[in-house]
């Protein structure tokens, strides 16, 4: 760890931020890894319950003000955010990279696609609109508002610290909104330092608290289950996603589920190879593949998938694997130990049912989780590697002979977060788009995440949608008056 590493990880807070105090944890402390190296970067207040309680009982006490506060004071304060993130986007972008491990450039790219949450949500505060009419009998007056849910509880994910704080926290607070913030136990200082700025940029006292906590089920399980708990969001696993769903039932909560994805890339035969390969790999390696976006499965029509694999094989060997804060690295380490073992597991599975190993396919060297960026071809649909979430950087191949069973294979699955295809045919791109059962799609593009469009997907990757017009309204509830009219 250089000078630079260390004045940044001196100047971050570890505890726990409650009611507009930062406080000790009950529960000790727990330690923070560099995935690249396995050194400790800091040690991070472990919340025990009593913790999550009072961060409960501060965003209820809150709850009033903020929600009375004018929306054009909420923007301001949003806006603030986003200009100190900005400021602030070297010391953001190496911390990312250095508890999660992506490449410096990737983080500095999440600052980028994090800090417009915060800009986008600023403009939305004030155009939350509802609408006043004459009843269809014309015996009264409709007015329909829109108010905020009431106190939430975000809980983010390790893979991109930044934007999943900033895509659930800036809504919440452009609404009306306050939070409780249980960040992930892997990677917690992003949101740490993000709540600081925050702190910095003049949110009021109680409106955002976190909870940092190696024990989320005991910390979180109880505020699903107060009765003062309005809306649960979540990022994160499709299995905890369930659990979490059925806990938020008892209570009926508004819930926001963002969860597993196993993405189709889909590549026909009159697509434009360049385009289409260029594609695969900001699909697939973006973030060390560690992305519920991250392209799962190849299906490449049969007359150009030996020469697309060829091309994507060429590429993918050339990719350096490395700590992320070295220069000319593409693969950074996964977020720990298991993770490298899931996807060794994956690709000895593929490579014992047939598939062939056309680069990579081992574990990397040095003391980190590291995992060789890996093209696998042959690759049949019985193996788990085209059945389950790789969340690694590994590109698996298997081929298709018509649209038709492209479509079908794109949708053999249980999840349907977001799909790719590569086709020049307008028609056909029109019939993809139609037939693919995805909340979102990259028709000839390989990265489609937006602060302005809307984020989520159907089946079991989820329920809701964040980011947009449409994030907002998950934080707000509809409320019908009917008055006399006043011609009556």
């Amino acid at each position: 760890m250089n000078a630079t590493e260390s004045d940044l990880l001196g100047r971050i807070p570890t505890e726990l931020f409650v009611a507009g105090k930062w406080l000790p944890g009950s529960g000790g402390t727990f330690p923070v890894h560099d995935p690249a190296t396995g050194v400790v970067l800091a040690q991070v207040a472990d919340a025990a319950p009593s913790d999550g309680a009072a961060a409960l009982d501060a965003a209820v006490g809150a709850g009033r003000d903020w929600a009375r506060t004018a929306p054009r004071r909420r923007a301001e304060i949003l806006r603030r955010a986003f200009d100190l993130v900005q400021e602030h986007a070297e010391d953001l972008a190496l911390l990312m990279t250095l508890e999660m491990g992506k490449p410096l450039q990737e983080a500095r790219g999440e600052v980028g696609y994090g800090g417009e949450f915060l800009r986008w949500f600023s403009e939305e505060a004030v155009r939350i609109d509802g609408r006043y009419g004459a009843s269809p009998e014309g015996n009264g007056q409709m007015v329909v508002t829109h108010r905020p849910v009431g106190p939430s509880l975000l809980i983010t994910p390790w893979n991109f610290p930044l934007a999943m704080a900033t895509r659930k926290i800036a809504p919440a607070l452009a609404a009306g909104c306050t939070v409780v913030v249980k960040p992930p136990a892997l990677t917690p200082l992003t949101t740490l330092m993000l709540t600081r700025l925050l702190e910095q940029a003049g949110v009021p006292e109680g409106v955002v608290n976190v909870v940092t906590t190696t024990k989320s089920g005991a910390v979180c399980g109880p505020l699903i289950s107060d009765p003062r708990l309005r809306k649960l969001s979540f990022t994160g696993s499709t299995e905890v996603g369930v659990r979490l769903l059925e806990q938020a039932a008892g209570g009926v909560l508004r819930t926001s589920m963002e969860l597993g994805g196993n993405a189709p890339f889909l590549v026909f035969e009159d697509a434009d190879l360049d385009a289409a390969v260029d594609g695969a790999l900001a699909a697939k390696f973006r973030n060390i593949g560690q992305a519920c976006t991250a392209a799962n499965r190849f299906y490449v029509h049969e007359t150009i998938a030996e020469e697309f694999s060829r091309r994507v094989t060429e590429r993918v060997a050339a990719m350096k694997t490395g700590r992320g804060t070295d220069d000319g690295v593409d693969i950074g380490p996964l977020i720990e130990p298991k993770a490298v073992d899931g996807v060794a597991a994956l690709v000895d599975d593929a490579v014992d049912r047939g598939a062939r190993v056309r680069t990579g396919g081992a574990r990397g060297e040095g003391p980190g989780t590291f995992y060789l960026p890996t093209v696998l071809t042959d690759v049949p649909p019985d193996a788990e590697v085209m059945r389950q979430e790789i969340f690694g950087p590994v590109l698996p191949i298997a081929t298709f002979a018509s649209e038709g069973e492209a479509i079908e294979l794109a949708n053999s699955t249980p999840y349907g977060l977001v799909g790719y295809a590569y086709a020049r045919d307008t028609r056909r791109g029109q019939r993809l788009i139609e037939e693919i059962e995805t909340g979102m799609m990259g028709l000839n593009v390989g990265v489609v995440s937006n602060a302005a469009a809307p984020f989520g997907g159907v089946k079991q990757s989820g329920l809701g949608r964040e980011g947009a017009r449409e994030g907002i309204l998950e934080y707000l509830e509809t409320k019908y008056t009917l008055m006399p009219s006043p011609y009556a």
